[in-house]
C-alpha cells in the first residue's frame, strides 16, 4: 500500500492567511471599514473566527496586514522578478518625479488601494499602535524612495546641496495625500505635475535672464 501523507499545515496554514488577506481586503471595499467584523471575515474567508484571532490581535491588524502584502505584490510588479523598486533616474529629476507621482495619483484612485487605504489612515489616528506600523512598514519605505532619488540629484548637481531630502519629499507628496483624504479637488496627473513643477521652481518670480 502506498504510504499516506500527513496534511501539509504550512502550505494549508498559507492558504486560509491568503483568504484572509483576501476577505478583509474585499469588505473593507464593500461595505467599509466601520462594518467590517472579524466574524464577516472569518466567514467570507471560509475559517473560524479563532483561526483570525491566533494570528491577529484586531480587525486593524488584519487589514494593515493585508494591505502591506497587496503593496508589496504591486511593488513586486513594478520592480520585476525580485521585487526590487526604486524611483527611476534618467538624470531628468522632473520627469522621474512626475513619472512616480502619476502612479501614486493613480493608486490612491484605485478602488482596490483607496479603501484600505483610507481606513488604516482613519484606524492610525486613534490607534497610536497601528499609526505606528504604518508608518514603519509602508510610510518610511516609500519615503526612503524619494530621499534616494533626491540625494542622487543632489550629488548631480541638479538640486541645491543644502536642501533636506525628507522635507522636500514631503513638500512633493503631502499636497497629494491632503487633496486625497479631505477630497477638496479631484487628484490627477496635472495636479502631480504641477507639484514637481512648484516645489523644483518655486514660488517666487524668476529674473528675466533666467
Amino acid at each position: 500500500m502506498a504510504e499516506s501523507k500527513a496534511p501539509d499545515s504550512t502550505r494549508r496554514s498559507e492558504k486560509s492567511r491568503r483568504a484572509i488577506y483576501a476577505a478583509a481586503l474585499s469588505l473593507v471595499g464593500e461595505a467599509g471599514y466601520a462594518k467590517t467584523t472579524i466574524e464577516g471575515i472569518a466567514a467570507r474567508a471560509g475559517v473560524g473566527k479563532q483561526t483570525i484571532y491566533r494570528w491577529w490581535p484586531s480587525k486593524a491588524a488584519v487589514l494593515l496586514e493585508a494591505f502591506l502584502d497587496l503593496s508589496e505584490q504591486a511593488a513586486e510588479a513594478a520592480g520585476g522578478a525580485d521585487g526590487a523598486y526604486d524611483i527611476p533616474d534618467t538624470g531628468d529629476l522632473a520627469a522621474d518625479l512626475k513619472l512616480v507621482l502619476r502612479a501614486t495619483v493613480d493608486e490612491l484612485n484605485d478602488p482596490t488601494f483607496e479603501a484600505p487605504t483610507r481606513a488604516l489612515a482613519a484606524e492610525g489616528i486613534v490607534d497610536a499602535a497601528i499609526g505606528a506600523q504604518y508608518a514603519e512598514k509602508l510610510l518610511e519605505p516609500q519615503a526612503a524612495l524619494y530621499v534616494r532619488r533626491l540625494r542622487a540629484a543632489q550629488e548631480a548637481g541638479t538640486v541645491r546641496d543644502d536642501i533636506d531630502p525628507r522635507t522636500a519629499m514631503e513638500l512633493l507628496t503631502g499636497p497629494i495625500v491632503h487633496r486625497w483624504l479631505l477630497r477638496t479637488l479631484p487628484l490627477t496627473h496635472e495636479y502631480a505635475d504641477s507639484l514637481v513643477d512648484y516645489a523644483l521652481n518655486g514660488l517666487a518670480p524668476r529674473s528675466s535672464d533666467q
